[in-house]
């Protein structure tokens, strides 16, 4: 398994989501999220990118080589027990502009 998939693995874990979860997020079948997890096969980038504001944490979080890197990635977190797949895009869509923002005040630095 490649680092990708086991960083993407390890956040959803951290974030207690199951794969049923991310993968109605993301408009994907199970089976399909489940590669994206398990196999060394190449994620299309809108995925990831879909991905990175779902988990709240920066694309560059995906492909660190280093577990420890992992472990200040998540931006913002939300309790999302018993949330809808439509309440959780829209959480998504938040959390991207969080991402974003901390960007912004990174550069501002």
């Amino acid at each position: 398994m490649g680092t990708i998939q086991t960083n993407i693995k390890a956040i959803r874990n951290k974030l207690g989501y199951t794969q049923e979860v991310v993968a109605d997020v993301l408009g994907v079948a199970r089976p399909t999220y489940t590669e994206y997890e398990n196999k060394d096969i190449d994620i299309p980038f809108e995925t990831l990118e879909k991905l990175s504001d779902f988990f709240g944490v920066e694309l560059a979080s995906f492909f660190a080589e280093d577990e420890n890197q992992l472990k200040d990635t998540l931006v913002c977190a939300f309790r999302t027990d018993g949330l809808s797949t439509n309440d959780l895009r829209k959480i998504s869509k938040f959390k991207s502009i969080v991402k974003n923002y901390v960007k912004m005040q990174r550069i501002e630095r």
